[in-house]
């Protein structure tokens, strides 16, 4: 009985150790990637994305207990104080970071990586009624700009960024960054940084494409007709 007793009390201690060292882990990470964040306090009291945390990181081990309405109501009371909806049986690695986060859903077979970046407004949906894995995996190191929607079961390469407002249905390589609707791959490239104002745009790089062919044709059309009239102005 004793020996039962002392091997509670350190499993215990051990998990509240985990527990704290995932907390300060987290809090780094917003100071890392945001430049506003001026202190932990501030980061304790005033950021959503990290009570959002909190409360998944609560529910989603009573989800493992298989406590699911309890997993379920304590992710429920995140969703109600943060704007956030964090399904608990969703697996988020470490150093997650949701920035402002207001109407970030992730779903119940999502999966992410670790020092995953998330802005306001994505969602990790599913587009299947099958109980199995129909959420996507997002690799380590991803970056997913405000509004972005990636939907259905498959993988988010290491590395790569999502445009904002894109949506993604297709599996993403590592390294890429994609935009649009619907998500295309418009380059591959290790560096990842948060200046949305350089993603690549297809759309433009496309209609400047046919801008300059039409240019070319302006010209050549205005050469054939000077020639033309040098021509007839030769005969008379």
């Amino acid at each position: 009985m004793q020996v039962f007793f002392i091997y509670k009390f350190t499993t215990t201690r051990v998990g509240f150790m985990n527990i704290f060292k995932t907390l300060k882990e987290e809090i780094n990470a917003v100071f890392e990637r945001d430049p506003a964040a001026r202190s932990t306090l501030e980061i304790i009291f005033c950021y959503p994305g990290f009570h959002a945390i909190i409360f998944y990181r609560i529910s989603h081990w009573f989800w493992e207990k298989k406590f699911y309405f309890l997993g379920r109501f304590i992710s429920h009371l995140g969703r109600f104080f943060t704007g956030i909806e964090i399904h608990p049986g969703a697996k988020i690695g470490k150093n997650f970071f949701i920035d402002h986060g207001m109407g970030v859903v992730i779903g119940e077979t999502a999966e992410i990586g670790d020092n995953v970046t998330i802005y306001h407004g994505v969602t990790l949906g599913g587009v299947s009624l099958n109980k199995g894995k129909r959420h996507p995996t997002i690799g380590n190191n991803v970056i997913i700009g405000s509004g972005a929607k990636i939907l259905g079961p498959f993988k988010v390469g290491d590395n790569s960024k999502i445009g904002s407002n894109s949506v993604v249905v297709k599996e993403v390589p590592p390294n890429s960054t994609v935009v649009g609707i619907p998500g295309r791959i418009v380059s591959g490239e290790k560096k990842i940084d948060f200046d949305h104002s350089n993603l690549p745009d297809p759309v433009a790089k496309a209609i400047e494409c046919i801008i300059e062919r039409v240019v070319s044709i302006e010209k050549e059309i205005k050469t054939i007709k000077k020639d033309k009239n040098d021509e007839d102005n030769n005969q008379e």
